[in-house]
């Protein structure tokens, strides 16, 4: 094979960590590591959900050679050179893994590279994109049958974290350990870290022998997590609970991870480990907010409650598209994020994802003025039916994607690839 180059384009830090991390390990694993034949670049657009630390994760990925940050991407675009100068192979191919998809057709124009879409729902521009990788048939359903043949199913990339083990969540509930995901962005961790605490406090005092776990986002410090238990520099404490916590650092010698302590002496462990699906695993149920961390858990099979607080209506701002760029517009952002949040709440729509695949509330999804009583019965409800438990459970393992997606992937590339050298 000629010298080749693979460049991704991503977005947002759920594609960063579930799509890109499984996507590039399969490539290297069907590629190799030798840079001189493959090279794996990383070029990121703007996301409204973005932390600013995308590019850093993806820097962290050893398959990966070359990373852009966001910023650069519009010059890009526009002048066809990177911040950083990179040089380009004649032979390649451009792979989206996130962020609009037309942003393919120009970057494969510009480059003159073979393009790939990876699709969850829909493809688009498929007269002029080469290949998609499709979650499932009913992506290719909805194509004229003139392009029908450029698009393969190849499972869903959110399935490939990895495989659940089978559990005995009755002997878990015996002894409990719930997981708690408050997001990575600060217009959920201002409501969620707090509800979550209260919550947590409230289960604590019925049920002491009660553990619980926060895996930390990647883009997230732990003072910065903190900060939002503290009420001094978040508001919000006191109208989701009233429960704060401070921040607990052992020491090197101790071999403990850090914890949140609150002064009723509730612990929640901070777990700094990426992906953390081995904590996760241990679960017997977790409380979430929206977004890609309920599709992590659904195919992990872990029972959620999802939380969506509606105390502060002007916190949530991290919606796709339009609504999220008016929700984040100075001086009346705040104003405009009400009125969007008021009326998509009252629309009914599904959001956790695996309701989504399910067109059904498997999971239960809480809206409105959360109140830290109220969810941590339903939490002891379910520690107490087991049962209850491992039926959502088995609900969430068969509604989950076929695995594979990431495998599959590499191997339509690397077609793509060989076809590029044929012609």
């Amino acid at each position: 094979m000629k010298p080749t180059d693979i460049l991704i384009l991503s977005n947002g830090p759920g594609e960063v960590t579930t799509w890109v991390r499984p996507v590039v390990k399969a490539l290297r694993e069907i590629f190799g590591e030798d840079r001189s034949q493959v090279r794996i670049s990383v070029m990121l657009s703007p996301c409204p959900h973005a932390t600013g630390q995308e590019a850093a994760i993806a820097r962290r990925y050893p398959e990966v050679d070359r990373v852009q940050s966001s910023e650069h991407f519009f010059s890009f675009l526009l002048w066809g050179k990177t911040v950083d100068h990179w040089d380009w192979r004649k032979e390649g191919v451009v792979l989206f893994l996130g962020g609009d998809q037309f942003y393919p057709v120009l970057v494969g124009q510009r480059l003159g590279y073979r393009t790939m879409i990876y699709a969850e729902w829909e493809a688009r521009w498929y007269r002029w994109i080469d290949h998609f990788g499709v979650m499932n048939e009913s992506v290719i359903e909805g194509i004229p049958a003139a392009y029908r043949h450029k698009l393969t199913v190849v499972g869903d990339l959110m399935a490939d974290v990895n495989p659940p083990n089978t559990v005995n969540l009755a002997a878990l509930a015996k002894t409990p350990q719930i997981a708690i995901l408050p997001g990575s962005k600060p217009g959920k961790l201002m409501q969620g870290v707090p509800l979550c605490l209260a919550i947590a406090q409230a289960v604590y005092h019925e049920n002491p022998q009660t553990r619980f776990i926060l895996p930390v986002a990647p883009t997230l410090d732990l003072p910065t997590l903190a900060s939002f238990a503290d009420p001094h520099q978040n508001p919000l404490v006191m109208k989701m609970g009233g429960v704060t916590a401070q921040l607990v650092i052992p020491s090197l010698d101790s071999h403990q991870s850090p914890w949140l302590e609150t002064p009723e002496g509730l612990q929640v462990e901070l777990i700094s480990q990426f992906p953390a699906h081995d904590r996760l695993c241990q679960c017997c149920l977790a409380l979430t907010t929206v977004g890609a961390n309920t599709a992590e858990l659904g195919a992990l099979g872990i029972p959620m409650i999802v939380l969506l607080p509606t105390q502060q209506l002007d916190a949530m701002r991290t919606w796709d598209g339009i609504p999220g760029i008016l929700a984040n517009l100075p001086f009346i952002g705040g104003t405009l994020a009400k009125a969007i949040n008021a009326m998509v709440l009252k629309q009914g729509r599904l959001f956790a994802w695996p309701n989504l695949w399910a067109q059904e509330e498997i999971v239960p999804e809480l809206v409105g003025e959360l109140q830290a009583a109220d969810v941590a019965q339903l939490v002891l409800n379910w520690l107490n039916n087991p049962t209850q438990l491992q039926q959502i459970r088995d609900r969430l393992m068969q509604v989950r994607g076929k695995p594979g997606a990431a495998q599959q992937i590499a191997t339509t590339l690397k077609k793509q690839l060989i076809l590029s050298q044929s012609s």
